[in-house]
């Protein structure tokens, strides 16, 4: 990987870890920006989101009550942040959004659509390259009445304690076979191929750090070496120890996240048939824009 993210360069990565460190905020109220209206940013409300993008991968935003439940609030401010080509994956509508939500049916067979935890993960670990997921819209239109809180953890700071402490953690994770995700069958048929990949890489157009994870233990198969286990022991100390670098919030109605897929998790959470948690969520393969 090039840049800061050689592990040969050490003067280039120095140097972008004093900026990155040096800007990221020190308070969770830093990252959130009030929109007037979602639909149509202003040059201020545009910037201000990009700002923080630009220091850590994720930005919060509020807007007014009235705009809490628009479901196409989420397609309409990712592009207005460069996000135009969205992720139309078998669980979202036709229009390319996804409502997280408890539901029967196919949906209630994946846990995002249940009302249990979700361990650490970026989104689309199991895509191929072609379609890999760089940036995402959260928008919560209800939340639950207990629970559901984020957790949420910019991947560059990750990749940060973990070079810091060892700088083979970061060889092993970045190896082309370390994750490989089993096919999905559907009966006799396969529904998804096998894919394999690093955890860490770098997109070949713009040299950004991407990270491709799951906490899952199931229907999952990390290369069976020690370099591995030693990494991805590391990470587990990293997401599960109480890092100061973990930001935690629950998202109200109105408020939602937009970020380059950084690492998150999701608490269980208890609702009811009058209050039940919905989000409405559009994943990227586009980056934010920068300017």
């Amino acid at each position: 990987m090039p840049g800061p993210f050689d592990l040969e360069d050490e003067r280039a990565y120095r140097a972008w870890r004093e900026r990155k460190l040096e800007s990221f905020p020190a308070r969770l109220d830093e990252l959130l920006v009030e929109l007037e209206d979602p639909r149509a940013l202003s040059g201020a409300e545009r910037a201000a989101l990009i700002e923080r993008c630009s220091r850590t991968n994720l930005a919060l935003y509020a807007c007014p009550p009235r705009a809490a439940a628009d479901k196409d609030l989420a397609r309409h401010l990712g592009a207005q942040l460069g996000l135009a080509r969205l992720d139309r994956n078998p669980l979202a509508d036709d229009d390319g959004i996804s409502a997280i939500t408890p539901g029967g049916g196919r949906r209630g067979e994946f846990i995002p659509y249940t009302d249990r935890p979700i361990g650490w993960h970026t989104d689309g670990y199991y895509n191929p390259a072609a379609r890999r997921i760089r940036a995402m819209t959260l928008h919560c239109a209800q939340d639950a009445l207990e629970g559901g809180d984020n957790a949420l953890l910019d991947h560059e700071i990750a990749y940060i304690l973990l070079r810091d402490e060892n700088p083979d953690f970061v060889r092993a994770l970045s190896a082309p076979d370390v994750l490989t995700i089993p096919p999905r069958l559907e009966g006799e048929s396969i529904a998804r191929p096998a894919e394999s990949g690093p955890v860490f890489s770098s997109d070949p157009r713009d040299g950004q750090l991407h990270m491709r994870y799951t906490a899952r233990g199931v229907n999952i198969a990390w290369k069976d070496d020690g370099a591995t286990r030693a990494a991805l022991a590391a990470l587990e100390r990293v997401l599960h120890g109480g890092s100061p670098w973990v930001l935690r919030l629950r998202l109200a109605p109105g408020m939602g996240i937009v970020c380059n897929n950084v690492l998150h998790a999701r608490s269980g959470f208890r609702d009811t048939p009058e209050r039940r948690r919905l989000l409405y969520r559009a994943r990227s393969y586009d980056r934010i824009a920068m300017n």
